[in-house]
Parts: structure tokens; C-alpha cells; sequence
């Protein structure tokens, strides 16, 4: 069984290991953790039975009229259960003030956020990745 919580205060680093799965220089979980308190929304699913953090979703805004939902993962031993779908689900909720919310991805995932009611935008970004070497 699965929980899901935005209560990310109550979340510790050693339990945000196993994420960033394929990327060169994996965000340290202290990196992680940060980036979830500091998010203006952060949701995380936890395995009750472990009390594990098997996946999370964060969004950043103004507040406003914008928001951008930068960082979507479930753990690979975990996924295919719905857990992706459900929290993005729960971080798109209560989201209708906003003029946009926005979501970079790879264009293979693009039919996966459609069933959101997202729509294909082309879209550019620079990334320094030495920035995760911590």
C-alpha cells in the first residue's frame, strides 16, 4: 500500500535513496530533500510497509499565474502501479488560478502527460551539471 503527503517537513534525506536513476551526477538525497522543502508544492508517495520514499513530484511558482513542474519520478522497482499517475494527479489538483503550469520532458513522454490535459509546447532549457557534483 501506497501513501501519498505534501507533509515533505516531515521527510529525512536517508530516505530519498535511489532516485535519479540514469542521470550522469545524481542530485545527492540532501540535494533532493532540499529541492522538495524549498518546492511551492511537493508531493512524495511512501511504501507503508517500509516507510520508504518510492516516488515524488515538486512544482514551482509564483504563486500567481505560473508554475513549473520540474522534477516527476517513481522509483524503478515501483513503477507501472500508478503511482506517476497519481501524483501527478495530486500536484496538477487546485491548479486552475494559474494562467500555466509547465513540464519539460523527452518527446517519448509526451503521450503521458497528454492524458493530463497537457498540451505539446516546444520549449528550451540550459543546464549546468556540474551543479549536482554538490
Amino acid at each position: 500500500m501506497v501513501r501519498y503527503t505534501d507533509a515533505v517537513d516531515t521527510i529525512e534525506a536517508d530516505r530519498l535513496k535511489g532516485f535519479f536513476v540514469g542521470w550522469p551526477t545524481p542530485a545527492s538525497p540532501e540535494q533532493h530533500l532540499a529541492v522538495l522543502r524549498g518546492s511551492y508544492r511537493a508531493v512524495v508517495a511512501i511504501d507503508e510497509e517500509t516507510d520508504r520514499v518510492v516516488g515524488f513530484v515538486n512544482m514551482i511558482s509564483d504563486g500567481v499565474l505560473t508554475a513549473l513542474v520540474p522534477w516527476l519520478e517513481v522509483l524503478p522497482e515501483y513503477q507501472g502501479q500508478g503511482i506517476g499517475s497519481e501524483l501527478v494527479r495530486r500536484i496538477l489538483a487546485d491548479t486552475e488560478h494559474l494562467y500555466s503550469v509547465d513540464l519539460l520532458c523527452d518527446a517519448s513522454l509526451q503521450p503521458y502527460y497528454e492524458r493530463f490535459g497537457m498540451l505539446r509546447l516546444p520549449g528550451m532549457t540550459l543546464r549546468h551539471r556540474s551543479a549536482l557534483q554538490g
